[in-house]
């Protein structure tokens, strides 16, 4: 099955001619169990499913609009070259919805590109739910997940706030392959950005992860990891046991990296920066600091801690952006 067959049945009673504009954010998110391996290339389909936390304000607004000619694609105020990454790709995933016209797509993002922070996760959400106001589908935050996926496999999940499970399915349609929402809430929580670089990274996280896929020695016992530490995490956020949540958020990054290493070539996307990052924040729980992290595939470090422990973590770690989850932006 193609992506255009899934967007047919999606779209097989919507509406296809644009109005004059649509305009959405969405947020990044940040997996606490994470998305490693494909079923499905083509559908952007998991191997696994996955458990997120959005990142309130942190995020993508874009908005569209439908044009005469080829599409112009801009980035936080700068127009990309057709032949860019990131207009390629965004005009690519168009390609499923245009008919007759192009689209003039601006998209504002607070997230550095292709480093490792989600960039890709708010950026598709957020031309969706713009899409979806564009064309007046009126859909359904799950069709709408669907869709998001096509372009991005995490972007699923930033259709929501919040924390957010993004469950594997079993069809070969995809059809039951979608994020939603838990009704769980955790005001205290809070994430610091430890950026050890914003430069694009040197190997994409599809090629990536389908290299690790294919040759990693350690890959056969991801499935069986992520089920546990999904466990893990839905009864932390069940009782707010911090401890219990880090840990495991913790272990599965670390355990999603130790798969990419037993790649063959090896998959690295830690810098030493982010090695000596790591250490820190061992040295800060051996002094008393309650912090964790977690890793996208990326070397940058996220945080996660309270904020009754704000100023220590303030004291530690004076360079991290503190991100509020629960804080929103205004589409």
């Amino acid at each position: 099955m193609k992506k255009s067959d899934v967007v047919k049945a999606l779209l097989s009673e919507c509406a296809c001619e644009p109005g004059a504009r649509g305009r959405a954010f969405a947020p990044a998110n940040i997996a606490l169990c994470k998305y490693w391996g494909k079923r499905d290339e083509e559908l952007n389909l998991p191997i696994t499913s996955s458990l997120s936390m959005s990142l309130g304000a942190w995020g993508a607004t874009t908005e569209i609009a439908p044009r005469d000619g080829a599409d112009r694609v801009w980035l936080n105020g700068g127009e990309q070259r057709p032949d860019s990454s990131f207009a390629a790709r965004v005009s690519a995933y168009l390609d499923l919805f245009r008919t007759d016209h192009g689209f003039d797509v601006r998209t504002e993002s607070r997230v550095p590109i292709a480093a490792g922070l989600a960039s890709s996760a708010s950026g598709f959400a957020a031309l969706v739910l713009a899409l979806n106001e564009l064309y007046g589908w009126g859909l359904e935050r799950r069709a709408l997940s669907i869709l998001a996926r096509l372009g991005s496999g995490s972007a699923c999940r930033s259709v929501h706030d919040g924390f957010v499970e993004w469950h594997a399915g079993s069809r070969a349609d995809g059809m039951d392959s979608f994020a939603e929402p838990l009704a769980r809430t955790w005001p205290e929580l809070r994430l610091g950005i430890l950026e050890v670089s914003a430069a694009e990274k040197a190997i994409g996280s599809r090629a990536g992860m389908k290299s690790t896929v294919a040759t990693g020695a350690l890959y056969a016992s991801w499935p069986e990891k992520v089920a546990d530490d999904l466990l893990e995490v839905h009864a932390a956020l069940e009782t707010h046991d911090f401890e219990r949540l880090g840990r495991a958020a913790e272990s599965n990054a670390l355990s999603m990296h130790a798969t990419m290493l037993s790649a063959w070539p090896p998959v690295l996307y830690w810098l030493p920066d982010s090695v000596k990052a790591m250490h820190a924040v061992w040295a800060a729980r051996e002094r008393g600091a309650p912090v964790y992290f977690t890793m996208d595939a990326g070397p940058n470090l996220k945080l996660l801690f309270l904020e009754s422990d704000r100023s220590i973590m303030e004291k530690e770690f004076p360079n991290m952006r503190i991100v509020e989850p629960n804080e929103r932006e205004d589409a």
